[in-house]
């Protein structure tokens, strides 16, 4: 299915020449999470979350993303990537850690008190994160989708994936670009 682009419009040179900031990762997912026309051509399935990829700002990987009822990403993070994500309809929780872990070298980590960030997102509401960045992303809702605008600098080298019981964090699979085709 063919949907439409939504990209940003930097001048030539300055996509050229600049990566882009987390701001302007965050100002393009909003910019398209009010496009209700874009919002609306995303197909929604019941059973998974269903995604399509768009042209983000100065060489970003850009996606929307549409959860059905009670799904979620699990525990991740994007690596090396900077990025930005808001919400264009229904409501998004996000569960966060607020410790910088080492990027490489370990398999467990016993996390301190205090380290956990919840948020909900309704409509227009988002958030940019810098590089190793953990968090997960849930649909708490019963009934409801939910569809948000996510944007990525550089595109995803990788995204570890993780499990957590209570303070303990488990290092579980690394995934690269070639995984999610």
């Amino acid at each position: 299915m063919s949907l439409p682009s939504f990209s940003s419009s930097p001048s030539p040179a300055s996509a050229a020449t600049s990566a882009p900031t987390q701001a302007e990762l965050l100002d393009f997912v909003r910019r398209a999470a009010a496009d209700a026309e874009l919002v609306a051509s995303l197909p929604l399935d019941p059973e998974g979350r269903t995604w399509v990829r768009l042209a983000g700002p100065g060489g970003s990987e850009a996606w929307l993303i549409g959860w059905p009822p009670g799904t979620g990403t699990g525990w991740h993070d994007h690596a090396e990537s900077v990025g930005a994500f808001v919400t264009a309809a229904g409501e998004l929780k996000e569960n966060a850690l607020a410790a910088r872990l080492p990027a490489d070298g370990w398999k467990t980590l016993e996390l301190s008190d205090g380290v956990d960030r919840e948020r909900r997102l309704a409509v227009g509401q988002g958030r940019a994160f810098g590089r190793h960045h953990v968090h997960e992303v849930l649909n708490e809702s019963s009934d409801r989708h939910a569809v948000s605008v996510h944007a990525y600098y550089p595109p995803l080298p990788q995204i570890r994936r993780y499990s957590r019981s209570g303070q303990t964090l488990r290092l579980e699979q690394v995934e690269r670009p070639g995984d999610w085709q």
